[in-house]
């Protein structure tokens, strides 16, 4: 049994998904009997709607959980808990955080792009010695019919546009529209939670939306619009996978921008779930020594 005079244990979940306010739901205790409510709006195109776990008893020994937010989006979904929003200063200031917050355990549940706050939590990690674990969603795999186009960057995506079509239907995020800039010739339908700004390409539309998107809305989406080409990045969302069948149904290739690896030797788990699990195992197993 868990020492009732030792405070509870702290876990820092560096958020912003889906699977961020799962994992948060599940390790506060009562929290898990609320289900994030179907078709709940997701902070960025590519975050994964799926259905909530069922009620689960309130984990041993008690937590202590922090959700850290970008603030990237103006207007988030909020998980349970303690929250946090805005930067650390990169790695040292990371690790400052979790030294001087007690945290116990760190785990790295941000959109599977972001690779720069990835590499921050692992340098952070092993300088304050706390243990860390990636929580990411598998990615998608190309089916039969599929057109794709694999590419590792932003800027590889722009390069392979004008061999592929005119009318361009761009899902990357507001955040990347600049690798696009310089493309003059092909018009931009470009998807994002919140306004872009400057620089982007300067034959655009913008539509202001967040999934989860049906096949149904994207395959009136790509007719509407007359699209030939879909840019997206290797998000593994089922909320908005809809926009690759519906491209498929319709012969548009797509131009795929693969994901940044996990920094190397952190474990990684593909669900709220596992993740839950590895934080009680990890904290079960200190308590027994």
């Amino acid at each position: 049994m868990p020492d009732a005079a030792r405070p509870p244990r702290h876990v820092l979940i560096l958020g912003g998904t889906t699977e961020a306010r799962r994992l948060a739901a599940a390790l506060v205790p009562g929290a898990a009997g609320s289900p994030e409510p179907a078709g709940a709006p997701e902070p960025a195109e590519g975050a994964e709607h799926v259905p909530s776990p069922e009620p689960a008893q309130a984990p041993e020994p008690v937590l202590r959980v922090t959700t850290s937010l970008a603030g990237r989006v103006a207007a988030p979904r909020l998980p349970a808990g303690e929250v946090r929003i805005g930067g650390f200063g990169g790695p040292e200031g990371l690790a400052r955080w979790l030294r001087e917050h007690a945290v116990d355990a760190l785990i790295d549940a941000t959109h599977p792009f972001a690779d720069t706050i990835s590499h921050n939590a692992a340098l952070a990690a092993a300088t304050a010695h706390v243990p860390l674990l990636v929580l990411r969603r598998p990615g998608w795999v190309p089916g039969p019919g599929d057109n794709w186009h694999q590419v590792t960057s932003l800027d590889e995506a722009a390069a392979a546009l004008p061999a592929l079509g005119s009318r361009i239907f761009l899902t990357t995020g507001r955040m990347g529209l600049a690798h696009f800039a310089h493309l003059t010739d092909p018009w931009f339908l470009v998807r994002s939670v919140d306004a872009p700004e400057p620089p982007h390409p300067p034959r655009m539309e913008v539509l202001l939306d967040r999934g989860p998107f049906t096949v149904e809305g994207e395959r009136a989406l790509l007719r509407a619009h007359r699209i030939d080409v879909l840019v997206t990045k290797d998000s593994g969302a089922a909320a908005t996978a809809a926009k690759l069948t519906a491209a498929r149904e319709a012969g548009i290739p797509v131009v795929v921008v693969r994901r940044p690896p996990v920094p190397d030797g952190v474990p990684v788990a593909e669900g709220p779930e596992a993740a839950a699990e590895w934080v009680r195992g990890l904290f079960s197993a200190a308590d027994s020594h």
